[in-house]
């Protein structure tokens, strides 16, 4: 709520208790007016005439007297970019030229920046990109200077884009209603460049995307900037969209057709890979460490000859979107049944839909839906239950459950509350805590797929009385659980939970002995706790998938590890060999590959992304932001200069060099060859160290080694 242009002015008026409707004299900002119990709103589309006129009248006016001054049909990049002013003008039938009269002197303009223009004769001081930096991305880059007339918008103290601490995310540019900020050239990626080449895909119009439902009210400016976010792609019957397990970090739009959804495997590969004995690869070492085993996410598959699961058309919107949005792998298969077409959109183009709200309310029943129904088949919970009792119980819990969404940090439930709700983890890692004797100790952390609540749903019960008949906690929490990051729960209902257990006796068996040994190991818990779990949750290194751990008692710090990345990506370090120490081992600040990645959150362009396994890579058209190295909590991501470029500057022909940082982070030695799904001491830090000192884990093995390593005695 601003105020400050009032082209969003509507008339109010309030329904009185005859049920007539009194319209207010006065017009309003729309963006400004609060909204109270029986108003009426008339704006633009009103069918009262009288107040339709009135208000096309008052709004036309102030548009001629904005277009006066500030709409320029000239462009500053060549590129001819959507203007809502201009096209505000044109809806109103506007006399852009009533009341021009001499020409204002001209205002500074600013070519300084190598992605953004700024045209300050265009600027109309609605300060939309002054919310765009300061509040929804935080940067506070971009205020106002000057009084009257000479007022403009400013970056930092009054200085030049190029010099300011902007970091050319785009956002002041895409929010911009007139062309007083513009994109100098499109992004241009290689994903597009290479599939727009391919039989089949072609690239798409934005005014053909806007006739879209989902894009109608997506700022155009901004669909012209990332044009290369989005493709088309025409399908026949039996071709494959994605396979089950990959990672993906593209969504699919159902434009025509019928698609199948596969959530179970279609059966082995076809490819059979060979043995390879330590000569060979002692021989292959020498020869250059060539790289011959292939990704397993990469292989040929058989297609699957079962009939499909679910059967998705048009009117379901959208696929992949939940792999996409979660940086999980891929939950089903996905084969078109029937020739048709889709559009295939990058991560950035779904944030945006997202952050739109008319899109988001039709992503978010499709999500709720879909994210629902497909943890329900594949939780850990079912695991006892046959395949027709699993979709049984699946059907039966299918409108009987919520899906939340938790905070890092906030709790679940505390110790001693009263039990009322089951969970399932969808994402994310959950903590589970004990407090006793005035002091907490952490029990465990729980993964995607597994299940907590239930043990104080069971002592409500009178199945599990006996076990605590001196407790005194019958129906209360054993323990407190919070999210350790980002957390998605299915919820479950207690009476609804303890109904699923008289359809499914095999289920309550499973609880009964479950809720049996967790209890009786809370009571050997408190003799005898393991100190090294809380430690390494609060490192994160639950979230780690593969680690760079340096054994700290055989490193002699000769820094070759270091010296080997900096070889291999053209001088440029992608590690530093410090970082936090978890019991003897050091955990080098390299790529961890997260199962949950924080730095791939809202990369405007979605040049940093995880395909196909599960190294971080970051593709060419970076624009150098660096909003994913501050979204790392582990300064894992560096900036580092890029290739040499050019532009123009203006609508000159003579070209600038610049030299634009980009983002660098590990890729497990992916760029240069090598498959770390299959091989990772082939990984240039780990085969270079000389000592056996560098190694390559995940989480859970680096915390099985520490605790090994203090439960082993010594002689």
């Amino acid at each position: 709520p601003i105020g400050v242009c009032r082209v969003c002015s509507v008339v109010t008026g309030r329904m009185g208790k005859d049920g007539k409707v009194r319209p207010d004299r006065k017009l309003v900002p729309a963006c400004f007016q609060p909204v109270q119990p029986d108003m009426v709103v008339y704006t633009l589309e009103s069918p009262d005439t009288s107040i339709r006129d009135r208000l096309r009248s008052s709004i036309k006016m102030l548009t001629e007297l904005l277009a006066a001054d500030h709409l320029d049909t000239a462009t500053t990049t060549g590129h001819k970019q959507a203007n809502e002013l201009g096209e505000l003008a044109a809806r109103l039938e506007c006399d852009v030229n009533k009341f021009k009269f001499d020409a204002p002197a001209p205002r500074v303009q600013d070519f300084s920046s190598p992605l953004i223009a700024v045209n300050r004769n265009a600027c109309i001081l609605c300060q939309r990109c002054v919310r765009a930096c300061n509040d929804i991305k935080k940067n506070n880059v971009i205020g106002r200077t000057g009084k009257g007339y000479s007022t403009q918008i400013s970056f930092d103290l009054n200085v030049e884009m190029e010099d300011s601490s902007c970091v050319s995310c785009g956002e002041c540019m895409a929010s911009c209603p007139t062309d007083a900020l513009t994109f100098r050239t499109p992004v241009q990626s290689d994903w597009h460049s290479q599939l727009v080449q391919s039989p089949g895909y072609s690239p798409v119009d934005v005014e053909e995307l806007r006739e879209h439902r989902l894009f109608r009210s997506v700022a155009t400016k901004w669909l012209q900037w990332n044009q290369d976010s989005v493709v088309k792609r025409r399908v026949k019957q039996g071709d494959v969209l994605c396979w089950l397990g990959e990672y993906g970090s593209t969504a699919y739009i159902l434009n025509r057709g019928q698609f199948g959804l596969w959530f179970r495997d279609s059966g082995s590969t076809d490819h059979k890979r060979s043995s390879e004995g330590i000569f060979s690869k002692w021989t292959r070492a020498l020869r250059g460490r060539a790289r011959s085993t292939p990704n397993p996410s990469t292989l040929p598959r058989s297609l699957p000859e079962s009939q499909p699961d679910e059967i998705n058309t048009p009117d379901d919107l959208m696929l992949g979107e939940m792999s996409c949005l979660s940086h999980h792998p891929r939950t089903s298969t996905i084969i078109a049944i029937s020739d048709g077409e889709i559009y295939e959109i990058r991560r950035n183009v779904l944030h945006m839909l997202q952050r739109n709200s008319a899109a988001r309310r039709e992503l978010d029943q499709v999500y709720r839906r879909r994210a629902i129904f497909s943890h329900l088949r594949n939780v850990s919970l079912f695991e006892s239950l046959n395949e027709l009792q699993r979709q049984q119980c699946a059907d039966f819990l299918r409108d009987k459950v919520d899906l939340i969404r938790v905070d890092p940090g906030q709790a679940i439930f505390r110790q001693g509350e009263i039990a009322d709700d089951f969970y399932m983890i969808r994402i994310g890692y959950v903590k589970v805590s004990q407090t006793f004797m005035g002091t907490e100790h952490v029990r465990t952390y729980l993964r995607p797929n597994q299940f907590f609540g239930d043990i104080g749903l069971f002592n409500q019960s009178e199945d599990l009385r006996r076990l605590e008949p001196e407790s005194g906690q019958s129906g209360r929490r054993t323990s407190t659980c919070s999210a350790l990051d980002d957390v998605e729960l299915v919820r479950i209902k207690g009476d609804h939970f303890r109904q699923m257990l008289l359809e499914f006796s095999a289920l309550k068996d499973v609880f009964v002995k479950r809720a049996e040994s967790m209890l009786t190991t809370d009571v050997k818990h408190r003799e005898v706790v393991a100190p090294p779990l809380k430690e390494f949750l609060d490192q994160g290194l639950f979230n780690a998938q593969k680690l760079l751990v340096l054994d700290l008692d055989s490193c002699t710090r000769c820094d070759e590890c270091v010296k080997a990345c900096a070889d291999t990506h053209g001088g440029v370090t992608r590690l530093v060999r410090e970082g936090l120490r978890f019991d003897k081992y050091l955990v080098a600040s390299a790529c961890r590959s997260c199962s949950d990645p924080y730095c791939l959150v809202g990369c405007p362009v979605d040049a940093i992304h995880r395909d196909g396994s599960l190294e971080i890579t970051i593709e060419s058209h970076c624009i150098g932001c660096g909003l994913c190295a501050r979204n790392c909590p582990y300064g894992n991501i560096n900036m580092a200069p890029g290739p040499e470029r050019e532009i123009t500057i203006g609508g000159s022909a003579t070209p600038m060099a610049f030299v634009q940082q980009q983002a660098t982070t590990c890729d497990l030695c992916k760029s240069v060859g090598v498959d770390a799904s299959n091989s990772l001491d082939e990984v240039s830090c780990v085969y270079a160290c000389p000592h056996n000192a560098a190694f390559r884990m995940d989480g859970s093995q680096l915390l099985s080694l520490v605790q090994d390593r203090s439960t082993t005695p010594i002689d």
